[in-house]
């Protein structure tokens, strides 16, 4: 796969794959120096994608090569592609969402969507000004906590975590996002990866090569 560059377009950034290494640059700051080779995109940002394609002469978009076999109405773009790259398990991509997204033997079999912390923090913030505490995260989650603060972070951390933890039962987790590797630490029957994304996106292409041979 170092023929193409892979390119996730989210909310804020767009994030980058090419010859095993990772980076990221803001839509107002593009600069992809090797205008010879393709990139294969996926996007959730029209106008960030609108942006990739005017600093660059070969994009191909991805998105209507991720099939993937799913119930699920209004899946988004970048949950496909990294739902591909997992035949089965539990994929949890922490960000300023949580997506959990559930696959066994290459089915989708649905998901669902928390906030992430900071969206907790901000929820927190509207409640009340006295809530609006910095988290902290090394919390203890088996003793009652004795503080405002030491209450916020074990609200925000028990409730998420609770739900992970009922939801995998033993499917392994495989963790991705800004802060998929903090919540990974949390469960023995996990990883982190922040290559999901890109590993469904290759799958994708191989899917079509395979098609056209």
């Amino acid at each position: 796969m170092s023929s193409v560059i892979l390119c996730d377009i989210g909310n804020s950034f767009l994030h980058f794959y090419y010859s095993g290494r990772i980076w990221r640059e803001s839509p107002n700051n593009i600069a992809i120096k090797k205008q010879d080779i393709p990139i294969y995109y996926i996007s959730v940002n029209p106008n960030s994608e609108k942006r990739l394609l005017d600093s660059h002469k070969k994009c191909i978009n991805l998105e209507p090569y991720i099939d993937l076999n799913s119930g699920y109405i209004g899946l988004g773009v970048d949950r496909k592609a990294a739902c591909k790259a997992v035949s089965d398990g539990i994929i949890i991509d922490a960000g300023s969402a949580i997506t959990v997204d559930i696959m066994e033997n290459d089915v989708h079999l649905g998901g669902y969507i928390l906030p992430g912390i900071t969206s907790y923090r901000d929820l927190y913030q509207k409640i009340s000004s006295s809530l609006d505490v910095q988290p902290d995260f090394s919390v203890n989650l088996y003793t009652p906590p004795q503080n405002t603060r030491q209450a916020v972070s074990f609200g925000i951390l028990k409730s998420i975590l609770l739900m992970l933890r009922h939801t995998t039962q033993s499917k392994k987790m495989y963790f991705t996002g800004g802060d998929g590797k903090f919540f990974a630490k949390f469960f023995e029957n996990s990883i982190f990866d922040n290559t999901l994304v890109f590993k469904g996106m290759q799958k994708a292409i191989q899917d079509i090569e395979r098609q056209h041979n």
